[in-house]
């Protein structure tokens, strides 16, 4: 099964995720299919903190893949950026 979900990067104690499609069997920091974006939790100021290709992550949807919780959650957050 394909899933969106979060992979890791960044320093210790400074997190910073990318969203990518990946099979639910590769490891969290593994081989993706796609990259749909970033979500950076400590951003500040100016920084971003959500970048994501919503267009993209629906038409996987479509397709069948499952998104994770949290990316879920940051979905409903960036349509409502769009929307606004």
């Amino acid at each position: 099964m394909v899933k969106i979900r979060l992979s890791r990067g960044g320093a210790k104690g400074r997190p910073f995720y990318h969203v990518v499609v990946t099979d639910q069997r590769s490891k969290r920091d593994g081989r993706s299919i796609e990259n749909l974006g970033y979500y950076n939790p400590t951003a500040a100021g100016k920084d971003k903190r959500l970048e994501l290709n919503v267009a993209r992550v629906n038409e996987w949807v479509s397709k069948g893949a499952q998104l994770s919780d949290k990316v879920a959650a940051l979905v409903k957050e960036a349509g409502k950026q769009q929307a606004a």
